[in-house]
């Protein structure tokens, strides 16, 4: 079983999802960050940026631990994502096996970003709800307050500089 992440290594760890969000905004790619943690919430096995419309941080990480991973392995990790997964990526990681998912600012608080941006159509659709239509759990932990906000400020004038909706 995963060990339970305390409040500090959930913070750190989405504080280093948000770098790596911000290395892919330097690569000229949507600021989206993701790691999988082993069950011991700590090491980091794996990190990913935003690709691309398709390939967003959370799904490309989850189908590549799904590629290197045994499932028993995996429902015992955590994937850690800058924003709430989309349906596409929480569908991902359903199907990956991964056990947890820990976010730092609700799929909600983007939208209220991006608009109708047409780059980042998002889905009203909470991760919490594509996971319950499932036949195993995924614990999910989030949003954080205590990070959210730094994890929108990265997306603060991104999208607008992309031209608008």
């Amino acid at each position: 079983m995963s060990t339970a992440l305390t409040e500090d290594q959930c913070a750190r760890h989405l504080r280093r999802a948000d770098t790596v969000a911000r290395r892919a905004m330097d690569m000229g790619r949507h600021p989206f960050g993701a790691l999988l943690l082993a069950p011991d919430g700590e090491t980091v096995l794996a990190e990913q940026g935003n690709i691309d419309t398709v390939n967003h941080a959370e799904s490309t990480l989850a189908r590549h631990a799904a590629a290197n991973y045994p499932g028993a392995y995996l429902a015992q990790c955590t994937l850690v994502t800058t924003f709430e997964p989309c349906a596409m990526c929480a569908g991902t990681v359903y199907w990956a096996g991964i056990g947890r998912v820990l976010y730092g600012a609700e799929e909600t608080e983007l939208l209220a970003l991006t608009g109708s941006h047409p780059e980042n159509p998002t889905l009203s659709l909470p991760c919490r709800e594509v996971f319950a239509r499932g036949q195993r759990a995924v614990e999910v932990i989030g949003p954080v307050a205590a990070v959210a906000p730094e994890m929108l400020a990265t997306h603060r004038g991104f999208w607008e500089s992309r031209g608008a909706g």
